[in-house]
């Protein structure tokens, strides 16, 4: 069998913030990939503007290096469950896989999701401890809980014989020891060499590859990118696409590119084993394969886990709608969610009674927030609803999804986070103290009881602990309440400016989410009550004028801070019968029914 030695294909995997992404740019950097005068930005593969400002990374993404007259194709993959789509699709483009793992933290939820993954398709692992210059860093214990991790997600013989590598991404050193530090990449790109098996070389048999990426060009449309499976692709080849439905289009290569640092050359033939881009074909989708017209044979298609979390999207109708937005109709909104639908493959949006309103499924609370953010950012208006997990018969009983849950906590905070994780419903798998005053919980939990639990942890907190978790399986339907926000809201009369006077009056209600000046609107959400029914209130009145003069006329009042919400603390934050409105400007959140009389009937209604 004959192997292509001067090609690699892997993939770099971890749990989100272990140091994925800066591990690639010291890779980039001492390969000599890019030029004496030229800059590299940190995080250089993270080019999106949500993956910089959050330091995630959300879309799979390639680059390839040369090293010792090979080419090392590089796949940098998300951390998050959230984008599991992503990282599913990528471990059928190579052949191996650098698991990073903290080497304080250890593994983590992602990190057990992102490497079961990879041992499913058989992939060959090699592990690198990251941040090894941090002063309580354990790597000894760490290896042991990979180790452990391997045996526990079924690893064969020969994936537990992995390599083990110790590296400080952000000083730009590695090692085959933990406390031997070079300013050198070396062992790395070495222990790929030597470890990770080199392509078959199928150059001669009929064309195979597989769409495994899109992206888009204004001058030559939709791009494929994908790995050569086996034969060769030439510019000007005669090919077909086989269709998920089954049927073929056939299509000319028009331009073929390769990939070198973070720039995509063009090309003019590709064999197997080789990562390429291919242009020519105006509806080519993820999971299609592309071969010749007289050898049609598809790859198998790609297996997806399904959404586990729903939201209903509508057109903007509050009051403000259209005063903030650019696209605003429902033909607008549809037209944007069928575009995602052609690159998110664990995105699923269906129809409903209403022209104006649609069903969105994703992977979790992330995955859908990033989706309105950019929608926000290019001029959309919409609303949004309380997210909702989807539950599935199996042998005919209702399952509900269900995540393993691992925080990290001070130990004088571990009684508050049982008490409360226990409440939605938890069940605790393991408590480890680590000695330093840190203690880890690890909990199963159904996913509808940490809807909105983020915002109430940090509270309990008090900021200092640390939540993960990954999306486990489906178990029987758990009975009864599970978790939930507890207190009411302040809801406005009536359509104004709300004012310091009405605000100051209020403060003793509860928590005041508008500042003086804010416009708000009849029945638009302005506060946290502090008890558990909602008020509605008139944060808009104005002081009365009169030519009195008040004892404590001098006294100057001071209005408490204002709680601003992020776009998913908004979404955590809703109940059933409230929307978030969200615009380029602006996250309100409102009541479903502004009108506060036929509010308070829908409510008796629902009590009888």
């Amino acid at each position: 069998m004959k192997l292509r030695e001067n090609i690699r294909n892997i993939a770099i995997i971890a749990h989100v913030d272990h140091g994925k992404t800066t591990l690639v740019d010291q890779l980039l950097t001492y390969s000599g990939t890019f030029k004496e005068h030229e800059q590299i930005e940190s995080r250089a593969m993270d080019s999106g503007d949500i993956e910089r400002e959050r330091g995630i990374t959300i879309l799979a993404k390639n680059t390839a290096i040369q090293y010792k007259n090979t080419t090392i194709n590089i796949l940098d993959t998300p951390g998050h469950a959230d984008f599991g789509g992503e990282v599913e699709r990528i471990m059928k483009m190579v052949d191996g896989v650098i698991l990073v793992v903290d080497a304080y933290e250890g593994t983590m939820p992602q990190t057990r999701f992102v490497l079961k993954k990879a041992l499913e398709q058989k992939l060959k692992p090699i592990v690198v401890l990251n941040k090894i210059d941090r002063p309580n860093a354990r790597p000894t214990e760490v290896v042991d809980e990979v180790l452990d991790l391997f045996i526990d997600l079924g690893a064969d013989d020969d994936q537990l014989e992995f390599p083990v590598l110790y590296a400080s991404a952000l000083n730009g050193t590695s090692s085959l020891e933990a406390n031997n530090q070079e300013k050198t990449m070396d062992p790395i790109f070495e222990t790929i060499l030597t470890y990770i098996p080199a392509p078959v070389d199928t150059a001669n048999d009929p064309l195979q590859l597989q769409v495994t990426l899109l992206d888009y060009n204004d001058y030559v449309g939709r791009i494929g990118i994908g790995r050569v499976a086996r034969g060769t692709i030439r510019v000007g080849d005669r090919v077909v696409v086989l269709k998920q439905d089954g049927s073929e289009k056939g299509f000319r290569v028009t331009k073929l590119f390769g990939f070198i640092g973070l720039k995509r050359i063009e090309i003019k033939e590709a064999k197997a084993g080789d990562i390429v881009a291919v242009s020519g074909m105006e509806k080519i989708n993820i999971g299609e394969t592309i071969c010749p017209a007289d050898h049609p044979e598809a790859l198998p298609p790609l297996h997806i886990d399904e959404p586990t979390l729903q939201m209903t999207f509508l057109v903007n109708n509050s009051p403000f709608a259209g005063k903030e937005g650019k696209y605003i109709t429902s033909a607008k909104i549809e037209e944007r969610l069928k575009t995602q639908l052609e690159t998110d493959v664990s995105l699923r949006v269906d129809p409903t009674d209403s022209p104006d309103v649609w069903t969105v499924s994703g992977r979790g609370e992330l995955h859908l927030s990033v989706l309105i953010e950019n929608m926000r950012r290019e001029g959309f208006e919409l609303q949004i609803s309380k997210p909702q997990v989807i539950l599935k018969e199996i042998d005919g009983k209702t399952c509900e999804p269900v995540e393993r849950v691992q925080i990290d906590v001070p130990e004088e905070y571990t009684g508050a986070v049982m008490e409360s994780i226990g409440e939605r419903k938890g069940e605790m798998l393991d408590m480890i103290n680590h000695g330093n005053g840190q203690v880890r919980l690890i909990f199963r939990v159904p996913s509808r009881g940490l809807l909105g639990y983020a915002t109430e942890f940090m509270s309990q907190t008090r900021g200092y602990g640390i939540l993960n978790h990954t999306f486990s399986g489906y178990e029987p339907i758990v009975k009864g309440y599970v978790g939930g926000r507890r207190q009411g809201v302040l809801v406005a009369l009536e359509n104004g400016k709300a004012s310091t006077y009405g605000i100051l009056h209020l403060e003793d209600r509860g928590i005041i989410f508008v500042g003086p000046g804010t416009d708000v609107y009849a029945g638009m959400i302005v506060g946290e009550h502090n008890r558990e029914n909602d008020l509605t209130v008139n944060i808009t009145r104005e002081k009365h004028l009169t030519n009195i003069r008040s004892a404590n006329k001098d006294q100057t009042s001071i209005i408490r801070k204002t709680r601003d919400m992020s776009l998913e603390e908004a979404i955590q934050y809703l109940n059933d019968d409230e929307y978030c409105e969200v615009t380029p400007e602006s996250i309100r959140l409102r009541k479903k029914i502004l009108n506060k009389n036929e509010r308070e009937k829908m409510s008796k209604r629902s009590k009888k």
